[in-house]
């Protein structure tokens, strides 16, 4: 009978044991889990809130991390042991500048707790400030503030007029006189009212004549102003346009004569190259169309890459050479160029051509 018991002692005494171990854990309670900051504004700055936390355990409790899911979230946390029934505190901030609208953010807590991972969550509202005149025209223009120093018109048929308007402010005390010392001949720009009030607005008005600008693809030009009689070129504001041919105009029976551009190749790469050195490559263009291909406009991205169509009209069923020469000077590692061709061909009017090289430089 004895020995029966003894293995059931022995299993017992471990249960007991197991038990005890079991109970030594350290365990993290958190008064709350989440914090809703409400509806505040952006000029305020950083909200702070703190969760406070206790280890119920029975050993003592470690925070070994405390991550935030966002940059905007700073945790700061008890670092030292916290002891069995003793408390400790998360600190949580969010930064609200430039970030209005509702937000929901989250703090991962990792301990030596038997709830090893705790996710904390803040929450609210940023309501935007009111910007500042320098945000809300940050652009410098002498002693005139803008949005921008750019007005683009985009996309522009060829018999196009559009008008644009960009306002000008002036943020000093005293009244600036705004003429005009260049414009493209192709636009034609005002300055209403010609002296802007302190602390006022204007605006320059720019009309755009495609027709007149007589080209096709990007186009970029610039308006040069005189503030009070200056006449630094500093003082000026670009104006760009993407020309297009308009075909809307096309009858059916234009449409099915058309021409039809075509390429032998749209990428050539010249391989290695040592700095310094040139190569060409010659492209073929065709026309299958059944009428004259007019190359409208040939541009390259950049200065190192020349182009040399040989002719400009090329008729159906002809082809014709379009030459491309690298120059590498200044360049190196790998290096990829576009060459832009317009042409009046009603379905792909703009096609582009790629060459690349490695350069290799010595030494």
């Amino acid at each position: 009978m004895k020995r029966n018991l003894q293995p059931l002692m022995i299993l017992f005494l471990i249960a007991l044991v197991n038990v005890a171990l079991a109970q030594d854990v350290a365990k993290i309670a958190f008064e709350k889990t989440s914090h809703n900051f409400g509806s505040f504004m952006e000029a305020v700055g950083v909200q702070t809130t703190t969760f406070k936390f206790k280890n119920t355990g029975t050993v003592p409790l470690i925070v070994s991390n405390v991550r935030a899911s966002c940059g905007c979230t700073t945790p700061n946390w008890t670092r030292e042991p916290v002891a069995p029934n003793a408390s400790g505190e998360i600190t949580v901030s969010y930064d609200p500048k430039n970030r209005p609208g509702v937000f929901t953010k989250t703090v991962t807590v990792s301990s030596n707790a038997q709830n090893s991972n705790v996710i904390l969550e803040i929450s609210g509202q940023v309501e935007q400030r009111e910007k500042t005149l320098a945000e809300k025209y940050p652009r410098e223009i002498g002693t005139l503030r803008a949005s921008s120093n750019h007005i683009s018109f985009a996309q522009l048929k060829q018999t196009a007029i559009e008008t644009k308007e960009l306002e000008l402010v002036n943020d000093t005390d005293k009244p600036v006189k705004v003429e005009l010392q260049t414009v493209p001949p192709h636009m034609k720009a005002t300055v209403e009212p010609s002296t802007i009030p302190a602390k006022g607005m204007g605006k320059l008005v720019v009309v755009y004549d495609a027709k007149l600008a007589d080209t096709y693809g990007f186009a970029s030009h610039r308006i040069y102003l005189s503030l009070d009689g200056s006449k630094d070129y500093k003082n000026s504001i670009g104006v760009s346009a993407t020309i297009e041919e308009d075909f809307s105009v096309l009858t059916p029976a234009q449409l099915a004569i058309a021409p039809v551009v075509g390429f032998n190749t749209i990428e050539y790469d010249f391989g290695d190259m040592k700095q310094g050195e040139k190569k060409d490559y010659t492209f073929n263009i065709t026309n299958t169309g059944k009428s004259d291909l007019i190359i409208r406009n040939v541009r390259s991205s950049c200065g190192c890459t020349a182009v040399a169509p040989s002719k400009k009209v090329i008729a159906a069923g002809e082809t014709a050479p379009i030459k491309v020469t690298f120059d590498s000077r200044g360049k190196r590692g790998r290096q990829s160029k576009s060459v832009t061709v317009i042409t009046n061909d009603p379905k792909n009017s703009t096609s582009t051509l790629r060459v690349s090289c490695n350069v290799i430089t010595e030494g």
